[in-house]
């Protein structure tokens, strides 16, 4: 694989790693044609001194401003601090976000920044919804987001933002993502 596409592998992948921080990383190039993981999966079992060399050699990542590369070496490292499961966690959010067609992309943005706006106790039962609805097959997800439970317990406005993120193609739910919401 080149140098530019695996740079621009894992400026997707440590974006979709670091969610806060997705917007604040260079987009990879239109013509990528391999996954978004590739790079990281194909170095993820090197040592963190050569995946550096790996970075440092290459030359769209030499173009980057420096407080890019900079985050880019920070969110590398997170990425090896976590445990091997959140790794593949992380890969399979990556391989699950390649498939989205661009119309999906920017609806994932908009709820993501429409999260982003929630008080903190709000954000964490929405996001504890999607986990839990990530488990269900399509069909039965529109269901429970009309129940009358989850009418109680979301105002319209996060049952808008569960509908819109149960259209999306979701990666199935990790083991420990499985949990109802809280009531």
């Amino acid at each position: 694989m080149t140098a530019r596409v695996g740079l621009a592998a894992l400026m997707l992948a440590l974006a979709s790693a670091a969610p806060s921080t997705a917007q604040k990383i260079p987009h990879p190039p239109k013509k990528q044609q391999q996954h978004a993981g590739e790079w990281l999966r194909q170095h993820k079992d090197q040592s963190p001194e050569q995946q550096r060399k790996a970075l440092e050699n290459d030359p769209q990542f030499r173009n980057l401003p420096p407080q890019k590369q900079q985050q880019l070496r920070n969110q590398l490292q997170r990425f090896n601090n976590a445990p091997p499961e959140k790794q593949q966690q992380m890969l399979n959010r990556m391989e699950t976000w390649e498939h989205l067609t661009p119309e999906q992309k920017q609806q994932a943005r908009q709820l993501h920044s429409q999260m982003q706006e929630l008080p903190p106790d709000r954000r964490q039962a929405v996001q504890n919804a999607v986990k839990a609805l990530r488990g269900m097959p399509p069909e039965a997800r529109q269901r429970e987001i009309d129940s009358d439970r989850y009418k109680k317990q979301f105002s319209p406005q996060e049952r808008n933002m569960l509908s819109g993120a149960s259209k999306l193609p979701l990666a199935p739910a990790e083991p420990s993502e499985a949990e109802p919401p809280e009531e």
